[in-house]
């Protein structure tokens, strides 16, 4: 893992939820910081367990996912550098609903509950930003479940797919490659798939002449078509 000492101050004002706080504020902050180094498998925390704050990601990704008596998991999010989680748990003061695990090596900063909650107390700005980024969330789960829903599974993957297109002046367009940054079998969870269906929808796309798969190395042959794939 990387040994070079972190600028806590730097990464926490470039957050989404700290963008706007002053250097005062994201001082408080860095004081309740702890560092959390996380092997690959290593658990973060288990289903149950008590939170004593919220966390963010420096370096390196987690999964978040639901356990299942059978065995298997239902994959919830996979987070990456600068994406904080546990909020809304924290907020409510209840176990957390499912586990965490580090999918690779990982940094991590553990922000300590009690300082939030002053900071929360006594600034009506830093109260709308942590707000705004609970929002965002729930957003984005309620997109979740209407993907679920209303599209078809090849419609989840190719929809995955160019997620990872690269944004520069203007719409994706032409080829690229994609570097999965997970297994297939965690990605087929996230997309709320079998991995069998999802090496069948890979199949199918290759056979269609849309994608080159070659393990987690993916060519997208020509994103425009790839869109119009199975509208």
């Amino acid at each position: 893992m990387h040994e070079t000492k972190l600028d806590i101050p730097q990464i926490l004002s470039r957050l989404p939820l700290f963008q706007e706080l002053v250097p005062e504020q994201i001082a408080v902050l860095e004081a309740a910081c702890r560092e959390r180094r996380l092997a690959k498998g290593e658990m973060l925390f288990q289903k149950g367990d008590p939170p004593k704050g919220f966390f963010v990601v420096v370096f390196g990704q987690i999964k978040l996912a639901f356990p299942s008596s059978q065995g298997n998991e239902k994959v919830v999010q996979i987070l990456g550098p600068r994406q904080s989680f546990g909020e809304a748990v924290m907020f409510m003061d209840r176990p957390y609903p499912l586990f965490a695990e580090g999918l690779v090596d990982s940094l991590l900063l553990h922000i300590g509950s009690t300082t939030v909650f002053e900071l929360l107390e006594r600034d009506p700005l830093f109260a709308r930003r942590m707000l705004a980024g609970l929002s965002m969330r729930l957003h984005s789960l309620v997109h979740d479940v209407e993907t679920y829903s209303l599209r078809s599974s090849a419609q989840r993957v190719v929809g995955y797919l160019l997620q990872h297109c690269p944004q520069q002046d203007g719409p994706c367009e032409g080829s690229f490659n994609i570097s999965l940054p997970t297994s297939k079998q965690v990605i087929a969870s996230r997309l709320n798939l079998t991995p069998e269906t999802l090496s069948r929808i890979f199949h199918d796309l290759s056979t269609d002449g849309l994608i080159n798969v070659s393990g987690k190395q993916i060519t997208i042959n020509d994103v425009k078509r790839l869109r119009e794939f199975d509208l």
